[in-house]
């Protein structure tokens, strides 16, 4: 189980989808941009929704719980990168299955 810590703030994200998120997350403060990132809480805390703004300058620590990277789904990076760039910003959409690809190309 990952941890997700902004400022005092500490989230459980499985690891997968936190190298998902770190991914997304990353990518959009290179550029300089600020946008939303939000969650369903779980039901220990009240079961809610929480939405943070995240800025260029903000102090974020991923912190993995595995020994080993997480496989990566260049879809489902495309997918939240997608979701992060709409006026309503970052939230977790469920992973789609990655293209396949055949070794003849295009026929």
């Amino acid at each position: 189980m990952g941890k997700f810590i902004y400022e005092t703030l500490r989230v459980d994200f499985e690891d997968r989808v936190l190298a998902h998120l770190q991914q997304v997350i990353g990518a959009k403060l290179r550029r300089g941009e600020s946008f939303h990132f939000s969650w369903r809480d779980d039901a220990s805390i009240g079961d809610g929704r929480t939405t943070i703004w995240l800025h260029p300058s903000a102090t974020i620590v991923y912190k993995y719980y595995g020994s080993r990277p997480p496989s990566m789904n260049r879809a489902w990076i495309e997918a939240l990168s997608q979701v992060a760039n709409s006026g309503a910003g970052l939230h977790l959409v469920p992973e789609p299955s990655e293209p396949t690809t055949t070794n003849g190309g295009d026929r």
